[in-house]
């Protein structure tokens, strides 16, 4: 944006006061990061609520007399422009300022911190809490507004939305060669595979509903699209991710396209209940090495697990049975032989 630009947009705060989409302060240097927070959520929501594309902070105007009275809020570049990752990593969804601006202003230095409308059906929160403005004042969001932001996609598919600036080459061929394999195989009753293979790439999209018309959609980039173009779905998270809970712990993000990397991610679920049953082996075997055990369960436990967690993982499983008296170690700790303990006859001790 030129000067010209900015002294425009510079005039329509000043003579229109303050109002919700826009915010005036003198700021000094000292200007709290917090309190820019807290009106970054809050004109994010408002401007999201009046549909228009942006808000606007506006440092270095007097707020009672619409003055320009200069500001010194960090006059070095690198320090004004480090507020972008300040605010970003403080807001949920993460977004941050679209630009900051400076005009050299016949009254002084002037920044304008342009702040991105919140995406529809998301209100924007700024370290937990969700703010609002009432003409000049900055209040909580209210239930009426945050409802109102929340069921503005209720009626609409919004994986079905193009995306701006998307293109075919965004999009995964590994992906791009499964998905169309699986179309024709869905489809043989009615399609000759053959033909279905050798449909231009953009027809069969449209034809699978993937793209519309050309255009790639928010379910093309999330299904099909290369890692490297999510930022494109951005302030909206694409990301999966696997957690294991327990003694062992463990977590990994999967990113698109989620054709294949849901497949990644099955792997590592752990879909079968995996206890020691010592009556299920040591009653068939009557006795079993570490070793065995081992032999028996490693090939069981999820591969989310490196050797070393797998070893600890048997060892719990070993635990417990022996705490409730249900095996005991017969051999040597450097060499265990476990069996099973046999319970006792009345006024004998157990075997």
């Amino acid at each position: 944006m030129d000067a010209k630009a900015l002294q425009d947009l510079l005039e329509r705060p000043i003579a229109t006061w303050e109002n919700e989409v826009a915010e005036l302060k003198q700021a000094g240097d000292g200007f709290s990061t917090d309190d820019i927070g807290r009106y970054f959520g809050a004109l994010a929501n408002e401007a999201n609520l009046r549909n228009v594309e942006a808000a606007w902070l506006v440092f270095g105007v007097h707020d009672k007399t619409r003055r320009v009275v200069c500001t010194d809020y960090r006059p070095q570049p690198e320090r004004l422009h480090a507020l972008k990752m300040q605010i970003a990593e403080n807001t949920e969804p993460r977004i941050g300022l679209r630009q900051i601006h400076e005009l050299q202003h016949a009254g002084g230095r002037v920044v304008l911190p342009e702040i991105p409308a919140a995406p529809r059906g998301i209100p924007i929160a700024w370290k937990g809490h969700y703010y609002a403005r009432a003409g000049e004042s900055l209040v909580p969001l209210g239930l009426d507004k945050l409802d109102a932001i929340r069921q503005q996609t209720l009626a609409q598919d919004w994986t079905a939305q193009p995306v701006a600036g998307a293109t075919l080459d965004d999009l995964d061929p590994s992906a791009l060669e499964k998905a169309r394999e699986a179309f024709a195989r869905r489809h043989a009753n009615r399609l000759d595979p053959a033909e279905v293979m050798d449909w231009p790439l953009a027809t069969w999209l449209d034809r699978a509903h993937v793209t519309q018309h050309g255009r790639i959609t928010r379910t093309a980039l999330l299904l099909l699209g290369k890692a490297r173009a999510a930022w494109r779905l951005s302030p909206h998270p694409a990301l999966l991710t696997w957690k294991l809970a327990g003694p062992e712990r463990a977590y990994a993000h999967f990113g698109p396209p989620f054709l294949l990397s849901t497949s990644a991610l099955y792997q590592r679920i752990r879909n079968i209940q995996l206890r020691l049953l010592p009556q299920d082996y040591l009653a068939r075997l009557g006795q079993a090495s570490r070793q065995d055990i081992n032999q028996l369960l490693l090939t069981k436990l999820s591969n989310a697990l490196d050797a070393r967690q797998k070893e600890r993982k048997i060892g719990n499983l070993l635990t417990k049975p022996r705490r409730h008296g249900l095996i005991v170690n017969r051999g040597v700790d450097t060499a265990p032989r476990w069996q099973l303990v046999v319970p006792a006859e009345p006024g004998k001790r157990p075997r």
